[in-house]
């Protein structure tokens, strides 16, 4: 199996639609289907921050609902999770701008909406396993940690990456670097944090090349082991990134 895995969309369901066309998937029905059989892997964080979040929810429930959807939830993911089940949280970090989205809906669109969402997230595994050579995650995940129980410890480090339990100035956890001591034969691709081109080093991939902050949306397409992008047309600068470097 051929797979084309894509980074954080943050709403950006335009890049992505572009994305998928130069990747060759054509639409059919609600979804998007490749003539090759090659399969669509998302490494979550859907939505926040961009324009269409919702349409690109839809998008993936419309997958979901074939049995073709292969996606990791994302941190922001699990927050909007968490807001749907009526949990005290802080619209800040772009789920304002989801939240938004949702709030100019009817009333009963909006029961609908969030009924298909809580069911959406709770039918998805926290990460993918491909075979014995490929591991999407959306933070990133430790060689000893694939499976192995999901514990507290495993779903932080997959969900928010290799944190210090220090702030950054922004109001953000500050991350570890893990992939510069991962020494595991597969593949992990993962997202989370956004680099300006794609971030490979010891057998990992980040992917998330930014596109709600001004960069691009990207593709790492396996087992070819290459990446397309497609640039960005938010309204945003790319000094807003995070860099590993």
């Amino acid at each position: 199996m051929k797979y084309d895995i894509i980074g954080d969309i943050h709403g950006c369901f335009n890049e992505l639609i572009e994305l998928l066309t130069i990747l060759g998937y054509e639409k059919e029905n609600s979804h998007y289907v490749h003539p090759e059989g090659r399969q669509l892997v998302f490494v979550g964080d859907a939505m926040d921050r961009g324009p269409d979040s919702l349409a690109v929810l839809h998008l993936l429930f419309s997958m979901q609902d074939r049995g073709s959807l292969y996606y990791c939830p994302g941190n922001h993911c699990n927050k909007l999770y968490r807001f749907f089940k009526g949990n005290k949280v802080h619209l800040a970090h772009g789920l304002e701008t989801t939240v938004n989205e949702f709030h100019r809906l009817n009333k009963k669109e909006q029961q609908q909406f969030r009924a298909r969402y809580v069911q959406f997230y709770e039918k998805l595994p926290l990460y993918l396993e491909f075979g014995e050579e490929l591991v999407v995650a959306h933070a990133g995940i430790k060689e000893d940690m694939i499976g192995k129980p999901i514990s507290k410890g495993i779903a932080s480090f997959v969900l928010y990456g290799d944190t210090t339990g220090k702030i950054d100035a922004n109001g953000r956890p500050v991350r570890r670097d893990w992939a510069k001591n991962y020494k595991g034969q597969k593949i992990i691709v993962y997202g989370h944090t956004p680099t300006s081109e794609p971030y490979i080093i010891n057998n990992t991939v980040n992917i998330d090349t930014g596109c709600v902050f001004g960069g691009s949306l990207s593709a790492f397409q396996f087992p070819e082991k290459t990446v397309v992008s497609v640039p960005s047309a938010q309204p945003y600068y790319s000094d807003r990134f995070h860099h590993y470097r």
